[in-house]
């Protein structure tokens, strides 16, 4: 997976922002001011952190080498994958938009609201 392409997926989600608040080394995408996405860009091969319900990610773990615990994160919440190529892009993209969707399912009412708003 090629770091624009992923980028691009990643900015494309309702209300998502693009930071860099750990500095230069990662990129940090946010849905309302909450992390669903962390980009290693710099590493080869290329990393990404995704949020995850806690029984998938130990799932995910043991079926996929190249998914670890979240590095420097809540490793029962949050998991690095290794973009090997190991993984189908589909499948990538598809925990993308579990992580967004956990994401956004903690958000307050309101906020949930100001998104569905912004696609009318």
């Amino acid at each position: 997976m090629e770091l624009e392409m992923l980028r691009q997926y990643l900015r494309n989600k309702k209300g998502s922002t693009e930071e860099i608040p750990f500095g230069p080394e990662v990129l940090v995408f946010k849905v309302l001011g909450k992390m669903f996405a962390l980009v290693a860009w710099q590493a080869a091969p290329l990393r990404i952190s995704l949020k995850c319900d806690p029984d998938d990610a130990l799932a995910l773990r043991d079926m996929y080498e190249a998914v670890i615990p979240g590095y420097h994160l809540n490793k029962k919440h949050w998991n690095t994958i290794i973009l090997d190529e190991s993984i189908p892009e589909s499948e990538v993209l598809k925990w993308v938009d579990e992580s967004y969707a956990l994401v956004v399912k903690g958000l307050k009412k309101s906020e949930r609201q100001t998104l569905q708003d912004e696609t009318m």
